[in-house]
């Protein structure tokens, strides 16, 4: 199935604004309450619930929102049994091409988030805590179309203006009679599952490449940097610290370390706004292969090597350095992933409210590095691999991307 199947234009009346070009006519535009019969569902928190057993399974609104697919095949998606003794007394088993909302999310865009159940696997499922359970008992809909639609970007824009709330919004099945969903004709409906499905498992086996790529950095850099001939050489003994300020204010390039994505301009993290002051004469220059880190927040990562700018600033708060000619940065800044290293910080936090480390205890660490030329070996090998890990990355927000922009202009 290719993109040439479908044609782009501008509709008149109930009709996509994508569509494959052997489909015509109008789509018929059902109330969702007229469409969907609900079922009660149950109230069992994840104390309730346990993996593994052969007990009846009960979906959860927390698996809707983060762990599900928009189709869930039992075959490869798992959901938690119900915990022997806590078995409702009352409740409808689910069937293939149900739907499971959740009622309720902090964001307006996760109300409502639907998952359909597309294979049961012979399995017996009811719905569970903050769920709202619909069948399409007219048949009016092919088990694997529905849950594309109540995932469209057409149907989440009527439940943002319906979802109430201040902290958390929510919805009950009430509030389906103020919504609509378009339905096309039988095979027009496989088509556009079928697109969308093959879609999703592009998604998923992307995300598979991706897990492999990340395990396979991380067990080289743990067994590259797992030091068999110790000596008694600290960090310290490889770098200096930096305190260059920008002192006439000429550089203003504003950056920021994150824990993901290293140096990252300030406004990017902070959503297009700089929390620098206007003053930043007593900021710290930062070069091409200096590091910096957040004292108070290494531990959860903050450190980095300048890769992707000439030149930048930073906050006071950050304490800078540059490595000596004994050590490579790129090296260096492989052994600040390890797992040795992350637990060397551990004992050198200071202060009672907020743990921090400080330069000196930064030095203090043990490091045994290599020759240079193992040094560059290590560093090129994980850097190819990083150079992969990103292109991957990039392929997969264009899959997230092509399915957002077909949820939005394939849907009324």
């Amino acid at each position: 199935m290719s993109a040439a199947e479908c044609e782009e234009f501008r509709p008149n009346g109930n009709v996509p604004n994508l569509r494959f070009k052997e489909f015509e006519g109008e789509w018929e535009k059902c109330r969702v309450s007229d469409l969907l019969d609900f079922y009660s569902t149950n109230s069992l928190s994840w104390d309730k619930l346990e993996y593994g057993t052969n007990a009846i399974q009960n979906l959860h609104y927390g698996l809707i929102h983060v762990g599900l697919p928009t189709m869930v095949d039992l075959d490869n998606d798992k959901l938690p049994n119900i915990v022997s003794g806590n078995t409702p007394k009352n409740y409808e088993l689910c069937q293939e091409g149900d739907i499971a909302f959740a009622d309720a999310s902090e964001d307006t865009n996760e109300v409502a988030k639907a998952v359909e159940f597309y294979n049961l696997n012979g399995k017996d499922v009811i719905c569970g805590l903050h769920t709202i359970h619909g069948r399409d008992n007219q048949h009016k809909t092919i088990v694997g179309y529905k849950g594309y639609a109540f995932s469209s970007t057409a149907f989440h824009n009527q439940i943002r203006r319906i979802a109430q709330g201040t902290k958390i919004y929510s919805i009950s099945s009430k509030n389906f009679s103020e919504c609509y969903v378009g339905i096309p004709s039988k095979e027009e409906q496989a088509k556009i599952a079928s697109l969308l499905r093959l879609l999703d498992k592009r998604i998923v086996t992307q995300n598979k490449i991706i897990e492999d790529l990340k395990k396979l950095r991380s067990a080289i850099i743990e067994r590259e940097y797992t030091f068999k001939v110790q000596t008694h050489s600290h960090i310290g003994d490889f770098i200096e610290q930096n305190s260059n300020r920008n002192k006439d204010n000429i550089i203003q390039n504003v950056l920021s370390v994150s824990n993901r994505q290293g140096f990252i301009r300030q406004r990017e993290q902070f959503e297009d706004r700089s929390i620098a002051s206007d003053d930043t004469s007593n900021y710290k220059i930062v070069a091409r292969n200096d590091f910096a880190f957040n004292p108070a927040r290494i531990n959860v990562g903050s450190i980095a090597c300048l890769t992707t700018f000439e030149k930048g600033i930073v906050s006071p708060m950050y304490i800078c350095f540059h490595t000596k000619n004994s050590i490579l940065p790129e090296y260096l800044s492989f052994y600040f992933e390890t797992k040795q290293f992350f637990s060397e910080i551990q004992k050198r936090l200071e202060g009672s409210v907020r743990q921090c480390l400080s330069y000196e205890g930064l030095c203090n660490i043990p490091l045994f590095p290599p020759v240079i030329e193992d040094q560059r070996r290590i560093g090129k090998r994980l850097f190819t691999l990083v150079q992969k890990f990103n292109l991957e990355m990039t392929f997969l927000e264009m899959l997230q991307k092509q399915k957002t922009y077909l949820l939005r202009q394939m849907f009324i």
